[in-house]
């Protein structure tokens, strides 16, 4: 095996190091005062102080949710990518394995959608979801993000090599198709399933315009709108708050990565096809 070159590993360190300065600075700037964080120009403060995260997380003084925010993204986000999963897995196991009609025009069809910029679909998106009486509602944030055509495409590159014997050896056994789905296909694709959602997860979580259009009940109102109306409102000159508010909405992302990150590793381990 040809081990990496010393100039790549340095590149790849020091390109490490460029990502992780903005993060660092967040993380640091959300542990001064307002003051503090206005004038000095110090990567880190001169005295840490949680005031800024008290103060972000029990509203004090102020008239917004804070915490219904993270709570909605958090529920958008998981949901949505459960649905994602479950929705492509079908999809692309049927295209890849089963007698479905026209699967020949049909996978093509889905993947040609990945060539179509999602900001042709969005008036019309907005338009359907207005004239159901959806906007507004829990249903406008989750049902846009059900289904995509690239988790189709990562799934059926999968399935497609997935072996057939043990379908055969299982339907010897008396299993049926959605026994063979559920008990074969779907623990021996745990690593893709879970990079699918964790992608997926990420892709909901961050979403800015389609919840800042639909919905204006500040109630409903995800973490990354949220944090965009308190970057013009209460937290306009507070550095330090804004920053706290921003490092609580990053934290989730962390978290879901690294559990997925665990399981991506336990699944290629425990369910891997030789």
């Amino acid at each position: 095996m040809r081990k990496p070159k010393p100039i790549l590993i340095i590149i790849a360190v020091l390109l490490g190091i460029v990502f992780l300065i903005p993060l660092v600075w967040m993380v640091a700037t959300s542990f001064k005062t307002d003051a503090e964080a206005l004038t000095s120009m110090s990567l880190f403060p001169k005295e840490f102080t949680f005031d800024n995260y008290l103060y972000t997380l029990l509203g004090k003084g102020l008239d917004v949710p804070i915490i219904r925010w993270l709570f909605n993204s958090l529920f958008v986000g998981i949901v949505g990518s459960v649905l994602v999963v479950l929705i492509d897995a079908m999809a692309a196991y049927g295209l890849a394995r089963l007698n479905v009609p026209f699967k020949k025009f049909l996978f093509p069809m889905f993947i040609s959608t990945l060539m179509i910029p999602w900001v042709i679909t969005f008036i019309p998106l907005y338009m359907q979801f207005g004239n159901m009486g959806w906007l507004n509602t829990y249903a406008a944030l989750l049902f846009p993000y059900t289904a995509n055509a690239f988790g189709v495409f990562l799934l059926y590159q999968f399935f497609k090599g997935f072996p057939k014997a043990l379908e055969e050896a299982a339907v010897i056994d008396g299993a049926n198709k959605w026994q063979i789905f559920f008990r074969i296909i779907i623990p021996s694709a745990k690593p893709i399933l879970w990079t699918l959602g964790i992608f997926t997860f990420m892709t909901i979580y961050n979403d800015f315009l389609w919840p800042l259009v639909s919905v204006n009940s500040i109630e409903l109102r995800t973490i990354t709108t949220g944090i965009a109306i308190m970057q013009q409102g209460s937290f306009v000159s507070s550095y330090g708050k804004l920053m706290a508010l921003t490092t609580l909405a990053t934290l989730p992302m962390i978290a879901v990565f690294l559990v997925g990150q665990r399981q991506f590793i336990k699944g290629i381990t425990q369910t891997g096809i030789k």
